[in-house]
């Protein structure tokens, strides 16, 4: 049976050819209104990016923007420019990407845990360079030690996932990997 084919916005594809920046083996879609993000992986049979897994998240309670200090969540390509917490167990809790404990041991409201990518935004003006950048800013993708707050809302800047679909990915994606961010 023939993969269904969708691929990400015309828009993050279009982004990614006026910066020369070359496709990623896959492709993240965040959708800030929908609290969604979906996985695409390229296929070199299809020549295109096939849908694979969409995802409930968790973005900004202050909502969209990349200034510094604003604690919203950046708008834009990005790619994935350091993976953290690799070979530590589930549950680990981080505070400046270093281990300092676990949910199961009295920090179940922990705001970093399990694993993080942490995102380098690829449009100068936009999400890099000085006062936006989203490097800088720490905006990362990472779990959180209350689940309950998926689907809506709740971060401050960042894009939450569950543990549950974060660990694998983890171990699938690469440095590397694209990441759109949009608004609708």
């Amino acid at each position: 049976m023939r993969q269904m084919v969708l691929s990400p916005s015309a828009q993050s594809l279009w982004t990614c050819r006026r910066n020369g920046i070359r496709y990623s083996p896959r492709f993240f879609c965040v959708n800030v209104q929908r609290q969604k993000m979906q996985l695409y992986h390229w296929s070199l049979e299809e020549r295109a990016y096939l849908f694979q897994k969409e995802y409930l998240v968790s973005t900004s309670s202050y909502g969209v923007g990349c200034q510094m200090n604003s604690f919203k969540t950046p708008l834009g390509l990005h790619r994935i420019a350091s993976k953290k917490g690799g070979g530590t167990p589930q549950g680990t809790v981080f505070k400046a990407r270093v281990p300092i404990g676990y949910t199961w041991k009295g920090m179940s409201e922990a705001k970093i845990a399990h694993r993080i990518f942490w995102l380098e935004g690829l449009e100068f003006g936009k999400n890099k360079g000085p006062g936006l950048d989203s490097f800088e800013r720490y905006i990362y993708i990472h779990g959180v030690g209350d689940e309950t707050t998926l689907g809506r809302p709740s971060s401050c800047g960042c894009i939450h996932l569950a543990a549950s679909d974060l660990m694998p990915l983890f171990d699938r994606c690469r440095v590397g990997d694209l990441v759109w961010i949009e608004e609708r």
